[in-house]
């Protein structure tokens, strides 16, 4: 992998932890209530929601996968939903939503999947095209 890239994907994890620092008045209190088993009809609707937006992202896994090649994935727009969607995971906290820490914690594993595929797939090919050059 170049350096660049490290530095770029490095900068975006860095920019998206910048807006937690100073916030420990934010840190929720009241997270008992996340495990109450009492679902109110928000809580079932956050969900259905939550289910559409958070799987948007597994097609293009899928077939990334299924190609074993990264062609076609931009890891960058990936990343930055992956940080940003680490940030709905705290706003959820935030405001005691079941329904949008779960589905945020899944499409943060989900994005990160993606990257990390297209960085495995993309070295792959790197390494690659220069063992055909070299040749």
């Amino acid at each position: 992998m170049q350096p660049r890239r490290v530095i770029y994907y490095l900068a975006v994890l860095f920019l998206s932890l910048i807006p937690l620092c100073g916030c420990q008045g934010l840190v929720p209190h009241d997270t008992a209530s996340l495990l109450v088993p009492r679902f109110h009809r928000s809580d079932v609707v956050g969900l259905v929601a939550g289910f559409g937006t958070t799987f948007a992202a597994v097609p293009d896994l899928v077939a990334m996968l299924r190609r074993r090649s990264s062609a076609g994935m931009n890891p960058r727009m990936t990343a930055i939903m992956g940080a940003f969607q680490v940030l709905w995971v705290y706003y959820g906290l935030l405001i005691l939503s079941r329904p949008v820490i779960a589905w945020n914690v899944v499409a943060v594993l989900i994005n990160f999947l993606s990257v990390g595929a297209y960085l495995y797939f993309a070295g792959k090919e790197k390494a690659e095209a220069k063992r055909v050059l070299g040749s």
